[in-house]
């Protein structure tokens, strides 16, 4: 046994955890300020909520729900899909995505990405058949896929658009925040479109659950509203108000979807908080761009000049080629040094369940199955300090160094000292 002492410092004492939420006194207050008025469901805090949210998307109607994977079953619900329909997925994404087809008893058709992790448009036309009634476009990390792309297959299809914006709070697509009406009004005016959004505790803005779902359609906007709760009349949540009334009517059965006073206090004060979360992603995503674009062993995000990136997502691509481990043991080094990390996502067709119900396999999506063999997130929340920056890239940059094959170029540690 080696009696030679271990040399190698420690990057941190502390564990960092992958993501935290940023909660402010605002925020707090605001809770207690529900608890107090009684109004602990869905009630004049949720609407408020939704006007500020589509004054700051640009859409004519919001709707507040209690998740996005909520959002994304009832906003396919009100479009009609059911029993024998298709809906094109791609499947680098959360499972939910899929889930949601599934449960109203239609196939979720999986299709492959690019190499930005955004679905590819090829695969979205190669997939569409007589059955295809809508497609789940999914904004990967914090970065619009390209939608005119997707909207210009699905006008000549004449399929409905409902796109996954669990990531993209904040995000823009050629000037335009992703949810806004203008966009559709631009690219694709009357084609059936709605967007969701996520407020899970580890998005950019948080209401601990929760989502948002915008159109600019009105009877469809009306129809989700209805779905949301129970299928009951509209307003039916004002029956406890001076203004309500006890009567109410069933028009459909329709679900427990909505939001409650106290997911919104938190979202009222989360969205006015949000671009100064999202400037704040974007510095902390540009020193660790400056500390890994010259790291030959890995790969940085695609950005692109149409579009920003908030950077929900930091995902570096490992080149396997030029390391002596694999993404999991590069997971588990990143632990060893106190920094959480995690992945995204499993291809939806790899989980089993899609493997035994609709005949999916390894090797039929091999852009997805090759880019998540390598892909590791790196945490990256406002919560963080520039310190806790700089232990991630000395974290990283300290694997690399140690794993490089003997071919690779790995830069020495005090070539990033510029960065502190």
């Amino acid at each position: 046994m080696s009696t030679q002492p271990n040399t190698e410092k420690s990057i941190r004492a502390k564990f960092l955890p992958y993501a935290l939420p940023f909660i402010g006194e605002e925020e707090i207050n605001e809770v207690v300020d529900s608890l107090r008025s009684g109004w602990v469901t869905t009630g004049p805090k949720v609407k408020r909520f939704e006007a500020d949210f589509g004054n700051y998307v640009g859409a004519k109607h919001s709707i507040a729900v209690s998740s996005c994977t909520a959002g994304l079953h009832v906003s396919l619900s009100a479009l009609g899909i059911g029993c024998g329909d298709e809906v094109i997925v791609p499947t680098l994404t959360f499972c939910s995505t899929a889930n949601v087809v599934v449960h109203l008893g239609a196939r979720p058709v999986l299709v492959d990405v690019g190499e930005d992790f955004n679905v590819s448009p090829e695969a979205i036309e190669a997939a569409v058949t007589s059955r295809t009634k809508a497609v789940i476009p999914v904004h990967y990390g914090g970065q619009a896929c390209d939608l005119g792309a997707v909207y210009e297959i699905a006008v000549r299809r004449r399929l409905a658009v409902v796109e996954d914006a669990a990531h993209a709070v904040g995000c823009t697509y050629h000037g335009s925040k992703i949810g806004s009406d203008a966009l559709q009004e631009d690219l694709a005016p009357g084609i059936r479109r709605v967007t969701v959004f996520s407020f899970y505790a580890t998005k950019n803005m948080t209401t601990g659950e929760g989502g948002m779902i915008t159109t600019g359609d009105e009877p469809l906007a009306e129809r989700i509203r209805l779905l949301t709760l129970h299928g009951m009349t509209r307003d039916a949540w004002k029956r406890y108000t001076h203004a309500g009334s006890w009567y109410y009517q069933v028009l459909e059965p329709g679900y427990k979807d909505n939001m409650t006073d106290l997911q919104a206090s938190l979202g009222i004060h989360q969205l006015r908080r949000l671009d100064g979360f999202i400037e704040t992603r974007q510095r902390y995503a540009s020193l660790f761009n400056q500390a890994f674009t010259h790291v030959p062993e890995l790969e940085i995000p695609i950005e692109y000049s149409d579009r920003n990136h908030a950077y929900h997502l930091y995902v570096i691509r490992l080149r396997l080629d030029r390391l002596t481990v694999d993404r999991a043991q590069f997971v588990e080094e990143l632990k060893e040094c106190n920094v959480g990390a995690s992945v995204h996502f499993i291809p939806v067709h790899l989980h089993p369940f899609y493997e035994k119900n609709f005949g999916y396999k390894q090797g039929d999506l091999p852009v997805a199955e090759e880019i998540y063999s390598r892909i590791v997130s790196l945490p990256l929340y406002p919560r963080m300090t520039e310190t806790d920056i700089h232990n991630v890239i000395e974290a990283v940059c300290q694997i690399v160094a140690k794993k490089a094959k003997k071919s690779g170029r790995v830069l020495p540690h005090s070539s990033y000292s510029h960065l502190r």
